[in-house]
């Protein structure tokens, strides 16, 4: 890798950190929607298809820990830690499915994206699983699926159409079409 791409895959990852600080801002107040729009989720996936899948799974997993210490939410312990592998497999495996895929265009970023949602909700299940199980709780797979797909619907909608536009926006930019 050169040093200028480096350098600049750093940049755009804090970009996506700041970015993943400050959109749950807008929802804080209404922790319903906040829940469904699922604002951390963008740029982490973000990151990963534009910076890789490392720089993605590092921000990630930094990012609910750098929240919660910042603003005090998410929680701790346990949310911070069952969003912290969450969004760590989004990143990761987004970046590794995007980059590995012969196919090219909207198509490649449609299914890197499919196949990272359906890895970070099931992650995310089997840590909220043994993270409550640890306390006692129970996390059944009713509450699963409505937590990681009914709760999350508008969230997830929003990702199948913002995330596809971003990297067609930045595409286009690329190839000198902007």
């Amino acid at each position: 890798m050169r040093k200028n791409d480096a350098l600049r895959k750093t940049v755009l990852a804090a970009l996506f950190l700041a970015i993943g600080m400050i959109l749950p801002l807008f929802t804080a107040q209404i922790k319903e929607i906040g829940d469904s729009l699922l604002p951390m989720h963008i740029p982490v996936m973000l990151c990963g298809l534009l910076c890789g899948p490392w720089y993605g799974g590092f921000i990630g997993l930094a990012l609910p820990f750098i929240r919660s210490v910042t603003f005090g939410m998410p929680p701790l312990y346990p949310n911070a830690v069952w969003m912290a592998l969450e969004l760590a497999t989004y990143g990761l495996v987004i970046g590794v499915v995007y980059r590995s895929l012969k196919i090219k265009g909207v198509w490649n970023t449609y299914v890197s994206l499919i196949i990272a949602m359906l890895s970070g909700r099931v992650v995310w299940g089997i840590a909220k699983a043994v993270l409550l199980g640890v306390g006692g709780k129970a996390f059944t797979v009713s509450m699963f699926i409505v937590g990681g797909f009914i709760d999350a619907a508008l969230g997830i909608v929003l990702q199948l159409i913002l995330i596809p536009l971003v990297m067609a926006i930045v595409g286009r930019f690329y190839n000198g079409k902007g």
